[in-house]
Parts: structure tokens; sequence; C-alpha cells
């Protein structure tokens, strides 16, 4: 029963209704034992999901029904073991409102090219679903690394002696 290394992760983007509720929604998904939330940097505060970007999880069977849109502080960054960000621009801004929180800040494609997820606000439906694709593909490699591991399961070992 050992505790998660990661056990609170916040992902961030500008508004916090297009990309940050897609990839907290997908990572809540792939790692139930995860507190998974989102915010934005410059969010559009109390705002649900924008409507393209809802519509368009939705197809791919995930849904941002009730997601609000709320301010990253330092403070709410302080409570997190992990700040993943859409962009290399949230992490600088990030880090100059909470220096102390740079280790913790690393970006949500890490693992899938670490370039960056464009912002789909206000951008077509082609756009909102490339993004999608891209935050569905690089949650998948936190999911991997953060994930339950088999092999750490009591009673789950190859049978090999400790």
């Amino acid at each position: 029963m050992e505790e998660p290394m990661i056990s609170n992760v916040m992902v961030v983007c500008v508004g916090n209704i297009c990309r940050s509720p897609l990839g907290e929604r997908v990572l809540q998904a792939g790692l139930p034992g995860v507190r998974v939330t989102s915010a934005g940097i410059g969010a559009l505060v109390g705002h649900a999901a924008d409507p393209l970007a809802a519509e368009v999880a939705a197809e791919h069977g995930i849904s941002l029904e009730g997601h609000v849109a709320r301010q990253f502080t330092a403070e709410l960054g302080g409570t997190q073991d992990l700040i993943l960000v859409m962009e290399p621009g949230h992490k600088a801004e990030i880090t100059r409102l909470a220096p102390a929180l740079s280790g913790r800040v690393m970006l949500f494609d890490q693992w899938t090219g670490a370039k960056g997820i464009a912002d789909p606000y206000q951008r077509s439906r082609e756009f909102h679903e490339a993004v999608h694709g891209e935050i569905a593909a690089a949650a998948q490699g936190w999911i991997a690394r953060l994930g339950p591991r088999p092999s750490s399961r009591p009673g789950s070992g190859s049978g090999a002696g400790a």
C-alpha cells in the first residue's frame, strides 16, 4: 500500500477552457489514484469549457461537463506535486510567479516531442481535433509513467524472491 510519489497533478494553459480541461479529464480517466485538476495563467474565471472543445471531446468519449475555469496562483501551485503546462511560455510564467515551483513544472507533451500544444481557442473544428489528438497522445505518456505499476502490487510479482 505504497503512496504514489505524485498524488496531485495540475494541468495549466491560458484560459482554462480548452486545453487544460481536456488534459485534466483524460488524465483523470487514466490515473484513478491521482488527484488531477486544472487552472489557467490568464483564466476566464467562472467560465465553462469552450463549446467547441467540449463538443470535440464528447465525440471522443470525454465529458467536459461541469468544468469551471479558475486562475492559477502560486498558492494553488504550491499544493501540487506536478504541474503540466501546454506551452514553454506557461512554464516561464509559473516560474516567474512562483520560483519555488520551477522543479515541479513540465510540458504536457514532454514524452511526445516537448514542443508545446497550440491554443485552439477561436480556431477551426479541424484545429480543435488536432489539438485533441495531441493532448490524448501526450496524456498517455504521463499515464504510463504515473499510473499503477502491476509489479508493485502485492501478489502480482513474477515470483522472483525479494
